[in-house]
This record gives C-alpha cells, sequence and structure tokens, in this order.
C-alpha cells in the first residue's frame, strides 16, 4: 500500500477543538454501548439464572448457569447482521448518523430488560423476551464499533492513528469499570435478597440516562472527512458489500482470526472471573466486584498505551507483544485466583489487562488501515463481528463447561493460551500497514 500522500492529515502533536470533540464522542459512545453490553454480561453471572430459568436453576444449578452464559454468546450471532446493516448504509450516509441510531437501539433495548418480568411472573415468555432484547443489543453491537473507531481514526493527524483509535477502545474498559462499579455500590448497599428481588433492575434501567448524554455529545460531531471525501469524489457503487467480499475477503478473514484471542479473555474478565471467584472460591461479592473494577483500569491505562505504541512500533508488532504476554499468563493466573485471596486475585487480573491492552489498544487503526475508503466501514464491522463470535461469544460458556467437566480452573487458562495464539499467528500474517493512505 502507498504511504499517506494526502493533504488533509494533520502532522502536528496538538489537537484540535473538533478531534477533542471526536474522541469524546467516541469514547462516550462506546463506554455507553458497552456498559449496557457488560451490565447484561454480569447479571448473567449474578442473577440471571434463578430468574429467568428457575426450573432449571433448582434441578442443576450448573447447567442452567451455562444455558445464562449462552445467552451472552446468543446476541454475538446477530452482530454479522448488525454489522452489514450498519456496514453498508454507513458507507453511503456516514459514520456520525449510524452511530446516534445504534446508540438509541442499544439503550432502548437495555432499559426494557430492566422492567422484564421474571420467569415466575409470565413463564417461559420471560426468558424468550430476554432473549428477543439481547439479539436487539447483539445487532447494534454489531454496527457501533466499525462508526466509532473510523470516526476517530479518519480525524486522526498522520502519525497519531494509533493514539485517536485507541480512545473507541477504551470505551470497553470504561463500560466495564461502570458496569461493575454500579454492581459493587448495589451489592454493598443491600441484601443479597433484595438485590435479586429488585436491584439488579438499576443498572439496567440507569442505561436510559446515559443514553441522554451519549446523544447529545454524538450529535455535535462532525463527520468523518474521509467519508466526506469519498461523497464527493466516488462514483455510485451498486454492492459495496459485494465488492467487499470479492476484493477484501482475505482482510476480513483476518480481521476476525485477529480479535479471537483478545475478545476471549476480555470477556472471562467481563462475565466469567467475578461469578467464579464467588460461587466456587466462596469469595466476598461486593469486594470481588471492586477488584474487579479496579484491575480494569489497568486494562484501560494500557489500551491507551497500546494504541499510543502502535504509532511508534507499528500495529502488527504491538498485537504481538500483546498475545505473547496473554498466552503466556493464561495458565499461571489462575493459580493466583485459587487462593482466593482478594489481593492476589486483583495481581492476577491486572497482568492479564497488559496483554487485553496491548493486543486491543491498536485494533482500530489496524483494521482502518486494511480497507479501502469505499468499503472501509462494512470491511472493520464484520471483521469485528465474526471475530467477537469465535472469541467472546461463548468464552463464559465455555470456561463454566471446561471447570465442570475438569474442576481444574486451569484448563480455562489452556483455553485462552490457544485462542492467543491462533490470534498471533493471525496478525503475524498481516503486513504492517502503518500510515497508509486512508482516502484510497
Amino acid at each position: 500500500m502507498a504511504t499517506d500522500t494526502s493533504a488533509r492529515p494533520r502532522t502536528g502533536a496538538a489537537t484540535t477543538r473538533e478531534e477533542r470533540r471526536v474522541l469524546a464522542g467516541t469514547l462516550v459512545g462506546t463506554s455507553i454501548e458497552w456498559y449496557d453490553f457488560f451490565i447484561y454480561a454480569q447479571a448473567a453471572g449474578l442473577v440471571l439464572a434463578p430468574l429467568f430459568l428457575a426450573p432449571l436453576a433448582e434441578s442443576n444449578p450448573g447447567a442452567a448457569q451455562v444455558l445464562s452464559f449462552a445467552t451472552i454468546g446468543i446476541s454475538f450471532l446477530f452482530r454479522p447482521l448488525g454489522a452489514v446493516v450498519a456496514g453498508w448504509l454507513g458507507d453511503r450516509i456516514g459514520r456520525k448518523k449510524l452511530l446516534v441510531f445504534t446508540l438509541i437501539m442499544m439503550g432502548v433495548s437495555t432499559s426494557l430488560i430492566g422492567v422484564l418480568p421474571t420467569y415466575e411472573a409470565i413463564g417461559i415468555a420471560a426468558p424468550i423476551l430476554l432473549i428477543t432484547l439481547r439479539i436487539l443489543q447483539g445487532f447494534s453491537a454489531g454496527g457501533e464499533w466499525g462508526g466509532a473507531a473510523l470516526l476517530s481514526v479518519e480525524h486522526a493527524p498522520k502519525g497519531r492513528r494509533g493514539f485517536f483509535g485507541a480512545f473507541p477502545q477504551i470505551g470497553v474498559p470504561v463500560g466495564m469499570i461502570l458496569a461493575t462499579g454500579t454492581l459493587w455500590i448495589l451489592t454493598s448497599s443491600m441484601t443479597p435478597e433484595a438485590f435479586l428481588a429488585w436491584g439488579w433492575r438499576v443498572p439496567f434501567l440507569l442505561s436510559i440516562v446515559l443514553i441522554v448524554v451519549g446523544y447529545i455529545i454524538r450529535r455535535a460531531v462532525e463527520e468523518s472527512p474521509v467519508f466526506e471525501d469519498l461523497l464527493r469524489r466516488r462514483k455510485e457503487s451498486s454492492a459495496p458489500l459485494g465488492q467487499l467480499f470479492r476484493g477484501n475477503w482475505r482482510e476480513v478473514a483476518l480481521t476476525a482470526v485477529v480479535f479471537i484471542g483478545n475478545n476471549a479473555a476480555g470477556y472471562l474478565l467481563i462475565a466469567f472471573f467475578s461469578t467464579y471467584a464467588v460461587a466456587a472460591l466462596g469469595m466476598d461479592r461486593p469486594t470481588v466486584l471492586l477488584a474487579t473494577a479496579l484491575a480494569s483500569f489497568g486494562w484501560l491505562a494500557f489500551t491507551l498505551w497500546g494504541g499510543r505504541l502502535s504509532d511508534r512500533l507499528g500495529r502488527v508488532r504491538t498485537f504481538q507483544i500483546g498475545y505473547i504476554v496473554l498466552a503466556l499468563w493464561a495458565v499461571p493466573m489462575w493459580f493466583l485466583i485459587d487462593t482466593a485471596n482478594i489481593l492476589w486475585y486483583f495481581v492476577a487480573l491486572f497482568v492479564m489487562t497488559f496483554g487485553l491492552g496491548l493486543s486491543y489498544g491498536p485494533q482500530a487503526a489496524l483494521y482502518a488501515e486494511l480497507f479501502p475508503a469505499n468499503v472501509r466501514y462494512s470491511g472493520v464491522s464484520i471483521g469485528y463481528a465474526l471475530g467477537a463470535i469465535l472469541g467472546g461469544a461463548f468464552a463464559p460458556m465455555i470456561a463454566e463447561a471446561l471447570l465442570n467437566a475438569t474442576g481444574m480452573s486451569w484448563t480455562i487458562g489452556v483455553y485462552i493460551a490457544v485462542v492467543a495464539l491462533i490470534s498471533l499467528v493471525g496478525v503475524s500474517l498481516i503486513k504492517e500497514p502503518k500510515d497508509v493512505d486512508l482516502h484510497a
């Protein structure tokens, strides 16, 4: 690929007012979207099995928990559909409009979960409605990340795409901190019985407030300059999605493979570790949630640093370092967690976030630089969605099944090490794309 020769990108280190608004808009939007997504993931580990799968939870609690975790993965199956629809529209009407739409869809779905009747009230209709709303969450998430990533990367000055692209990425740990922190406050301030009866609904309903804030901020952000340039100079294309798979199927496949390891490990941090610590090790739930939230600050810092580091070392090299760390730490960390000591639990998760951050921070810039402008939204969104299905969709369910089958937590570490190595191979097959022309 040719180096960027466009006159539009700046080279200075200082950010303009509009660039700061873009960074704030992508960060706030993705933080809210992932708060919504993660509240569900954590609730699946804490309360959804007895509330929505009551008969199975009474007869076979282990199977009910596996099925509860499986509902996390169901939404991932609809991410590619959301990515296809959002990518097709985003490549035509703009990144900004799609981001506003997906933000509202995610917020409405999450808020409705907060008022959903349980199995005790309406029987089998309860899990059916829950899964339906979860599917809507997955559909909106499929279109969210691609738009936020491209809006930030396409506004970036030359030489700072990795850093700018890290802002929608840190929306994930920020959403994790918000979700876990909210649950920590609730579980610390009420009895377990009250939390199971009504307290679990509060974080879902809080999404309404967050959506209003995110909507206001995103409406103030201008459209991507690359998209505007594309509108001015491209010829009409009747099937950009067809063009994507005819000309860029290899890039779609590689972007999916690159994401598998990070997404699988990330969803264990999001949905599995706290459940395991409380249910299997007997640790105090509020303390575990607090330690998980604090460890997520490491994820935030290392993700931002990973994006910045990729501007110096390159996207591929930064990814490689991250995945090597994840693969090496995946098994040893379980021996720290199994001490049931809250300090070692925190250390295990915090060290893991170093590998997570370096294999996530450069992702937006790497993906954007792999696709031509006219199919970029579709390419990055579909690759991301497919990687999420193969990686995180059923990672908590697989972890729970491995634990039930073997009784040994370190086998989950072997699983994570294997998927991290698969992604390491995938990213090593990519020729370093840093600083290619995004207008091409």
